[in-house]
């Protein structure tokens, strides 16, 4: 496995610079997965701008927890799973809808387990669902523009995910009590 500099502030290429600058005002820390994608200036302004997107979505916090969960555990990512665990419990998600997500269970809430089962299906056949996946998405109350919403998430994902698998990045001290 290729080994990956965990960037500070103070060591990060110039073109990183500022975006560590922002981690540190949105989180109080760099969060490793930044420090890892720091190495490439792109990655990390892009992650950034679409982990902004996507909080600007019509999605509440417990759908973006859904969207964002879903596609963490389907990826097997070691590392936002526990790290979006910490960002729902600061959101005052309800910690049933979290942990049904981490452990694979059907969410309690309908329409939130539509959610749920809309984006796994999204993730796992990259983007070609069902018709019916799709009418039972917009039978629960959602919309087209949800359901292309859900791109903008797993673009997110797609970027922190497969950083996180290239890298191994350390879980960051405040998500390790979120890890399973």
């Amino acid at each position: 496995m290729a080994e990956f500099t965990l960037y500070t502030q103070d060591n990060a290429p110039e073109e990183s610079k500022s975006l560590m600058a922002d981690s540190v005002a949105a989180f109080g820390m760099v969060p490793n997965l930044h420090a890892v994608m720091a190495e490439a200036p792109t990655l990390l302004k892009g992650y950034q701008v679409l982990h902004d997107l996507f909080q600007k979505t019509s999605f509440n916090a417990e759908e973006l927890t859904v969207v964002w969960q879903t596609i963490n555990v389907e990826h097997e990512c070691h590392y936002c799973v526990p790290a979006h665990s910490a960002i729902a419990a600061s959101m005052k998600v309800d910690q049933g809808i979290v942990d049904a997500l981490v452990n694979k269970t059907p969410l309690a809430d309908a329409k939130l387990e539509t959610l749920r089962e809309t984006t796994l299906a999204m993730t796992r056949d990259r983007g070609v669902i069902s018709d019916e996946q799709i009418e039972k998405f917009f039978a629960a109350g959602y919309a087209k523009q949800q359901l292309l919403e859900i791109i903008v998430g797993l673009s997110q994902k797609v970027m922190s995910n497969y950083t996180n698998h290239l890298a191994d990045t350390p879980v960051d001290e405040p998500f390790k009590k979120f890890a399973k």
